[in-house]
């Protein structure tokens, strides 16, 4: 029988990532982080995560709360709340831990995790993505993945909308 308490275990408070953190740095390994609302997940998002994940050895997603998507995205999202949401993302394998940030941005929590590797989506350039001049400070880099053309949470809600 399958142990379905090892997604629950990667969803993880601030406290509780920095002394993830702590021990895998204390073992060598190389933290990747990227940052999102991964509302409803699409190929594009796994993309995102796959590649992500290939760029180091552990990869932490941090996830806009509730409240953060509805300011950043309007009051109809999101459309998966963040217990829901959390549990998709530390459901999937090449995610090794998931927290939540109320922010509009992750800023604090890159600031918190100082992660080796910042990944984001193409749409976004170096100078662009929040929280680069800390990681680049510390020696560390930021990778831009390019977009999967024609998915994203947005075209999904259109596609199902006009049905």
């Amino acid at each position: 029988m399958k142990d379905l308490s090892v997604a629950d275990n990667k969803i993880v408070n601030r406290e509780q990532l920095s002394l993830r953190a702590q021990q895998w740095r204390s073992q060598g390994l190389k933290i990747v982080f990227t940052n999102g609302c991964f509302d409803i997940l699409h190929r594009g998002h796994l993309q995102l995560l796959r590649d992500a994940a290939g760029f180091g050895d552990v990869l932490v997603v941090g996830l806009n709360s509730d409240a953060s998507v509805r300011r950043l995205k309007g009051e109809q999202r999101p459309v998966n709340d963040e217990d829901f949401r959390c549990l998709m993302m530390a459901s999937l394998e090449m995610v090794d831990a998931v927290t939540l940030f109320e922010e509009d941005t992750p800023l604090e929590l890159i600031r918190s995790l100082q992660p080796d590797v910042l990944v984001k989506g193409g749409d976004y350039a170096i100078g662009q993505v929040v929280g680069s001049d800390i990681v680049m400070q510390k020696g560390g880099e930021i990778r831009i993945v390019p977009l999967v053309q024609g998915h994203s949470t947005t075209s999904l809600i259109e596609a199902i909308q006009r049905l």
